[in-house]
Formats: structure tokens, sequence, C-alpha cells
């Protein structure tokens, strides 16, 4: 099930399994180890996930796995903190759509710098870090329509975003 899901997120060669032996005495962490082995391409043999993947494999991996838990019908909610990272393009328009799919059935509470997820979000947030001189102060700012399409044309064009910018915005939320 999870290399169905890392197909779908344009990894159509992945392998995932998972290694479980026994130690040799029980320890605090139990009596089982557990590797979780990872290929991203077919002529390479899995190997342990954090020694052979890098960041954005991570993360549709992550993204995977969490799937699969959330479809239990044991969490009613989900927080995904930047599970979009080395990730960009078509790939993130995948995970975007999984990602709405699945907020279908749950709370999904996902935090990310991507404009293609965050556009996809039935409620939008936005966060910012101030210094005013004094210390750090962090506001959280529920986006209104209007606000969300700045919002979204900020996260594609920078601070003084463009006439393009905007109209790409405005498609993402259509």
């Amino acid at each position: 099930k999870v290399t169905g899901v890392l197909k779908q997120l344009g990894m159509p060669h992945a392998r995932f399994t998972v290694d479980h032996s026994l130690k040799s005495s029980f320890q605090p962490s139990g009596a089982d180890d557990i590797q979780f082995l990872f290929s991203a391409n077919r002529d390479t043999p899995p190997s342990e996930i954090s020694k052979i993947a890098s960041g954005g494999e991570i993360s549709r991996v992550m993204l995977a796995l969490k799937t699969l838990v959330s479809n239990s019908g044991m969490l009613a909610t989900i927080l995904f903190d930047e599970i979009d990272s080395g990730i960009s393009g078509e790939t993130a328009l995948k995970m975007a759509g999984i990602l709405k799919e699945l907020s279908r059935g749950i709370q999904v509470i996902n935090i990310t710098h991507l404009p293609q997820i965050a556009g996809k979000g039935d409620t939008h947030f936005r966060v910012a870090k101030n210094d005013d001189g004094s210390g750090t102060r962090i506001t959280i700012t529920r986006l209104a329509k209007k606000d969300r399409v700045e919002e979204l044309a900020r996260m594609l064009g920078g601070d003084d975003p463009s006439d393009a910018a905007v109209k790409t915005a405005r498609e993402m939320l259509s």
C-alpha cells in the first residue's frame, strides 16, 4: 500500500519493506528490531531509509505512511509539519491532491511553504514572526478568500507579486 501511494507521488519504481527481527534479549525499547528499507530506483536494492532517501523521498514516504495510518479510523486529526519538504512542481500538486482526499475523512492540519499545497486547503492561516524590538512575536491570522489570493500570490512571487502571480493564485483557489 505504501508503494501504491509513492507511485501516485511520482516514484514508479519505489520499494518499501519492513525488516523485523527479535533482539537477543528484552530491552527498554522492547524485544523487536524493526528497520524500514527503501529504494526509489529500480536498480538500487532497498536499504535503511535514513541512509538512502533524500529529503523529498522521506517526505513522500511519510505522507504514504500517515495516509495509511489515518485510514485505520483511529485518528480524528493529523498534523503535517512541512511534509512537502524537498518537493515541488507536479509532485507538489499530486501531494496536494492526496492531502485534500485525506481531509474528506479526518481533519488535516498542514504547515507548508508551497502554494500548490496551501491552495488546496479549505481554511488558510498565515503565520508571521516579527521582532518588535522587545522580543519576537508570532501571529496567526485566518485569511479570508481575498487575503488568500494575496498570500498565495506572495508565496508564488515574493513580497511584491506580479499580476501573473495574482492570476495564478486565483486559479489555484478556483
